[in-house]
């Protein structure tokens, strides 16, 4: 562990404070568009344009790093991504805001890819289940700190835009710092979504509805809180106690769909985040009531850390589940594929999520969560219906976060190399002058 820590601390600490940036962010934007009076349906547009700058830069950054390199693409994307911030502060328009929210996605998952590809470069099959336990300890915790830093200053004011432009500038000096030479970025091919389908139709349906539950829960819980008047302490005690929660539950829930029957697992959760949803948004009504009639928003907290618990391992679940029914090589396409799903889904969430708060009122933001947890139950009961359990000695549960690029996936230490199948004239050539080889890939190939 200390090794690790040791040749890897300049990513880390800039990946802390990227987190810190985006966590502070999307609580501040969020905010914002409330105390300006924004339509939902504008803010949910507005918000979803990060996810769309997301899903472009996934599809093209592979081509720019082989080009130019990773510290000239990690220097030009935290700039972008800082001066962006900035310029919110100057336009306020949802629709000027969503340009800017596309140009915010395709800096961040730029500046993920090479981070990632670089941590992956560092690690071996020995340190990886530690590389990739720090990285998401970092991720979830800097991103909590960066939530409360909303109350730094008055959203209404252009100091907090200033600050998450500051934070995310110093995410540049350990990386361009860094002794260790850049590795050599190689592509990763993901899985057609035909085969992935046809591979494991829970796990891709799976990931699609939960890419537009995640990208709506992060994005707007900030503003139903500032919609239900709120205090700026109150928001970013909600927006932290969610993703710190569902941090800590990552581990215990995955280790229980080790023991037991994967899917199982994720149809009790996502019933259990369905279940707490609702429970919200009962106790949420009861917070306004007159005089002793009125409750606690302690109720509030305590059901939202309990659909966190529930909801936000989802991901690591998706993909693990996945993997039960693929051959160990393929993870990391699979993991791609999974990812580029989620990402489909992601880009839609904000804007769907909207609606419903549109249509419903504020509570309609735990209306939705609570439809889409549901509707991945329904099709895991029917899929159990359709298809029995396998046994993958290989596939194991490993905590992801579903920020997380193709690049990272091969963090999971279940992704270590595989050595490539001989060509039979290779085999010809060895076997000629007596060397051993892994004489069972001819026996794995058969199969």
């Amino acid at each position: 562990m200390n090794k690790v820590l040791k040749n890897s601390w300049a990513l880390f600490l800039g990946i802390g404070f990227l987190m810190m940036a985006y966590g502070f962010q999307g609580s501040l934007l969020g905010v914002r568009a409330v105390q300006e009076q924004f339509s939902l349906t504008a803010t949910g547009f507005m918000m979803s344009g990060y996810f769309v700058g997301y899903f472009i830069g996934a599809m093209t950054i592979s081509n720019l790093i082989s080009k130019v390199g990773h510290i000239r693409v990690f220097a030009a994307f935290a700039s972008l991504a800082s001066l962006v911030i900035l310029v919110h502060s100057i336009f306020i328009n949802p629709y000027v805001w969503f340009i800017l929210r596309v140009l915010t996605g395709i800096s961040m998952v730029c500046i993920y890819t090479v981070a990632e590809s670089w941590l992956n470069d560092r690690s071996t099959n020995q340190n990886r289940g530690s590389v990739l336990s720090i990285y998401m300890v970092i991720l979830y915790g800097s991103m909590g700190i960066g939530m409360f830093l909303l109350n730094f200053s008055r959203p209404e004011n252009y100091q907090p835009f200033i600050l998450v432009s500051i934070i995310t500038s110093l995410a540049l000096i350990p990386i361009l710092l860094t002794k260790k030479k850049p590795p050599t970025f190689k592509k990763i091919q993901g899985m057609p979504l035909k085969e992935l389908y046809e591979t494991s139709p829970f796990g891709m349906v799976s990931a699609l509805f939960y890419g537009t539950i995640q990208s709506a829960l992060f994005t707007l819980l900030a503003v139903y809180a500032a919609s239900m008047n709120f205090t700026i302490f109150q928001i970013s005690l909600v927006t932290f106690l969610l993703a710190i929660s569902g941090a800590i539950s990552q581990y215990p829930i995955g280790k229980l769909s080790d023991k037991y029957d994967r899917r199982k697992v994720i149809i009790i959760s996502t019933f259990g985040a369905s279940l707490f949803a609702l429970l919200a948004i009962l106790s949420s009504g009861q917070m306004y009531l007159p005089g002793e009639l009125a409750t606690s928003k302690v109720w509030f907290f305590i059901f939202l850390i309990l659909f966190s618990i529930c909801s936000l391992p989802m991901f690591s679940l998706i993909c693990a589940h996945t993997n039960d029914y693929i051959p160990k090589e393929k993870f990391v396409a699979a993991g791609a594929g999974i990812q580029f799903t989620f990402g489909l889904g992601a880009m839609s969430g904000p804007f769907l999520c909207s609606i419903f708060m549109d249509i419903v009122g504020s509570n309609g933001f735990f209306v939705f969560l609570l439809f889409f947890h549901a509707l991945i139950g329904a099709f895991g009961v029917y899929r159990m219906r359709v298809r029995g359990t396998v046994e993958n000695p290989d596939s194991q549960f490993f905590a992801m976060p579903s920020t997380i690029t193709p690049a990272g996936i091969e963090l999971n230490p279940t992704t270590e190399h595989i050595d490539e199948p001989y060509s039979d004239k290779v085999k010809e050539i060895l076997d000629r002058k007596g060397v051993e080889y892994k004489k069972n890939w001819d026996s794995s190939t058969n199969n």
